[in-house]
């Protein structure tokens, strides 16, 4: 009797420059996945909450939102590129070209960008370029992040990638990798008017409303339960068994039990900074300069603040605006301000004495808001 293993991911070794991985699943996102997984979540953005407010946009329905989009491109990529990671390292950026209807059809393809090993050698950082891909070949999420992965290979790979000499022209490379729309969602939107008695209750949070400097510290925590952000992590197919496995965590994990999946982190994050912020986002524009500093674990309490960096007008009814959000465990924001902490600085930047322990996630968004 034969016995099989197959291991997933990759170790630092298998990893090649330019090499492509198709990623296994194809899935259609419809209500079983959004209803479920948006539950976890207060997310006041009415463009995928209301399919009135979303009609009013000129969209045939709801779209999938972008929060969920990036967990699913995560999790997809798990499967060829960070099941053996040590941790996730940073968003070096993340675009949404195009919305998803609910109901439509997602696959997902991955490139290496660069690999740097560590000077031990025992383990290295990886920069990949993923992106979801429609039905129609177009891409609804382009992002690239860096993984912190072990040394060496892996025995009991179970396929190889596709050959970059085969994907870099022509044909191909559009069917895996899919094409950036003609017209990006956003510059559709610069010649947008909203129609008569379009919904717009929040008293707060117009473009008008924002100016550079503006701290917001959004006032709800949120407290993560142990079999929630595991069943969330199974809606969005996140297969990674730091996430899932008790006994595979009490070896493997720093903490030595389950680590939440660090893409909900950044998911409780936006949607509790939505209350403030959301009411009048019309779409996100990008998402960049992003990190977890520090994990959660279940338990934990995480906090949201935002602070304004820029923004400009766009057109008579548009506006960008631009933020930085951080997420912060079991301590509450304005603590931090109070005692002098640089809350929106990255950690990266900071002398080790100076970092802010309890932050677990930080990024600059970029948001289309409607003007008064």
């Amino acid at each position: 009797m034969t016995t099989l293993r197959m291991d997933y991911g990759r170790l630092l070794g298998d990893f090649t420059d330019r090499d492509v991985y198709l990623h296994p699943f194809e899935l259609t996102v419809d209500e079983s996945i959004v209803g479920p997984y948006m539950a976890s979540f207060i997310d006041a953005t009415p463009t995928w909450t209301s399919t009135p407010y979303a009609a009013a946009l000129g969209l045939s329905g709801r779209p999938v939102p972008p929060h969920l989009l990036l967990n699913l491109g995560l999790s997809f990529s798990v499967h060829d590129v960070s099941q053996q990671a040590i941790a996730h390292l940073a968003y070096v950026r993340v675009d949404f070209p195009k919305p998803l209807p609910i109901g439509g059809t997602i696959r997902a393809a991955s490139r290496v960008m660069s690999t740097r090993p560590s000077s031990s050698g025992d383990k290295g950082v990886v920069h990949v370029h993923t992106v979801l891909v429609d039905e129609h070949g177009d891409r609804v999420l382009d992002f690239e992040r860096k993984a912190l992965i072990r040394g060496g290979e892996l025995a009991a790979r179970p396929s190889q990638p596709l050959g970059v000499a085969n994907l870099d022209a022509g044909p191909t490379a559009e069917a895996w990798l899919g094409r950036l729309p003609e017209v990006t969602f956003a510059e559709r939107l610069a010649d947008w008017s909203p129609p008569t008695g379009m919904f717009c209750p929040p008293l707060w949070g117009r473009f008008e409303d924002f100016e550079a400097g503006i701290t917001l510290v959004h006032a709800n925590g949120r407290t993560v339960g142990d079999t929630e952000h595991m069943r969330v992590s199974a809606v969005c197919r996140n297969s990674h068994p730091l996430h899932w496995d008790k006994v595979y965590s009490e070896t493997n994990s720093f903490a030595k039990e389950r680590v939440v999946y660090g893409g909900l982190v950044l998911a409780w994050t936006l949607t509790q900074s939505s209350l403030d912020v959301g009411g009048h986002v019309i779409w996100e524009q990008r998402w960049q300069d992003g990190a977890h500093p520090a994990p959660i674990l279940a338990g934990d309490t995480v906090f949201a603040a935002s602070q304004v960096i820029s923004k400009q007008a766009i057109s008579a009814h548009l506006g960008e605006v631009t933020l930085r959000v951080v997420g912060i465990k079991n301590t509450r924001p304005e603590a931090l301000i109070a005692d002098g902490h640089a809350l929106f600085t990255p950690e990266r930047d900071k002398d080790r004495g100076d970092r802010i322990a309890s932050k677990v996630v930080e990024i600059t968004r970029t948001i289309l808001v409607r003007r008064r």
